[in-house]
């Protein structure tokens, strides 16, 4: 008996020197570099933004954060990687919509779980969709651009940066919306399709701003519409889709840091803490409009329900669409 309770003491105690050190580690976090993985190529919108809030992030943690591009199989890679490090707030990712949400449809083994096997921190960036036409396409606004393209005898190209990709998820989610037949065209590199645009040999495109902005600033293309809630700071006068006539049809990009399972709630919050501080700044808030961004932060609670609706919303869109998962 009294050997019993002599090891449940003994477990009591270790169990409160434990907490007690996570505790303390939390409240002295960070000590020293943090890495954040970014599953996509160095020098895309999405590595440029996280740029923008991680250098603000730095200076205010006191400690450098450094970026790791891990660019690979639409953000899957990286994103693994991070799902298996060692969950001491010493490495996050910055992931985005593809990996964190319509992946988990379009991939057979994605090999992580983003809701089990992830602490989700907050989105901080969102892309809203631009719909986009050709300078060749007669048409100038959102019922113009549907009607031609239900009128059309052979179904207008879209451009992309590949299957699942938020561009060709918002493409097949606009036939869906708008009921029309499109066709969609993927790329290896988004820089190929700006002159196909301007050509008018795929005349239409559901992009972010950044990978648009060449073709409209030369006048080769034009913007029909935002997918979004609010117009674009860098669009004054290109209207959402509701103030063109659309209004069920809203599609983004965005990103979220995530750190990995397990990471101590202290530090979840911390980090929540500190993205928000960040993307409140007005010079980060800037830099992300020039970019076509728009600043998001949530709580941690938030966040995961923001992810878990993602899921759902994208899950409709690709089983409805026909699109083949990747095995």
């Amino acid at each position: 008996m009294n050997t019993k309770a002599n090891r449940l003491r003994t477990a009591a105690m270790t169990l409160t020197l434990v907490l007690g050190a996570a505790a303390a580690n939390a409240q002295d976090y960070p000590t020293r570099r943090i890495t954040v993985i970014v599953p996509f190529a160095g020098g895309s919108a999405s590595d440029v933004v996280s740029r923008i809030m991680l250098d603000r992030m730095s200076k205010s943690m006191g400690q450098p954060i450094v970026v790791e591009n891990r660019p690979g199989a639409g953000g899957n890679i990286g994103t693994a990687a991070a799902a298996k490090a060692d969950p001491d707030g010493y490495t996050l990712v910055g992931s985005g919509s593809g990996p964190i949400a319509a992946n988990t449809v379009l991939y057979a083994n994605l090999g992580y779980d983003p809701q089990t096997d992830f602490e989700i921190i907050s989105p901080f960036a969102v892309f809203p969709i631009v719909i986009v036409a050709s300078a060749k396409l007669p048409v100038k606004t959102l019922p113009e651009l549907i009607a031609y393209a239900k009128a059309s005898p052979n179904p207008l190209g879209y451009g992309s940066v590949g299957i699942g990709s938020s561009q060709h998820l918002s493409g097949a989610y606009f036939e869906q919306v708008a009921g029309v037949k499109l066709s969609h065209v993927p790329y290896r590199n988004i820089a190929q399709y700006g002159p196909d645009l301007m050509a008018g040999t795929v005349p239409l495109g559901f992009q972010w701003l950044p990978n648009v902005l060449g073709p409209i600033n030369a006048g080769g293309a034009k913007p029909i519409a935002v997918a979004s809630g609010t117009r674009l700071a860098a669009l004054p006068d290109t209207p959402t889709t509701a103030e063109a006539g659309l209004p069920t049809y809203q599609a983004s990009g965005w990103f979220a840091m995530l750190a990995p399972k397990g990471t101590p709630k202290a530090i979840v919050a911390k980090l929540n803490q500190e993205l928000a501080k960040a993307i409140a700044e007005p010079a980060v808030r800037e830099r992300f409009a020039q970019q076509g961004a728009q600043p998001m932060a949530v709580s941690p609670e938030d966040a995961a329900k923001f992810v878990s609706a993602e899921i759902v919303k994208w899950r409709e869109v690709i089983t409805k669409g026909g699109i083949p998962i990747i095995r």
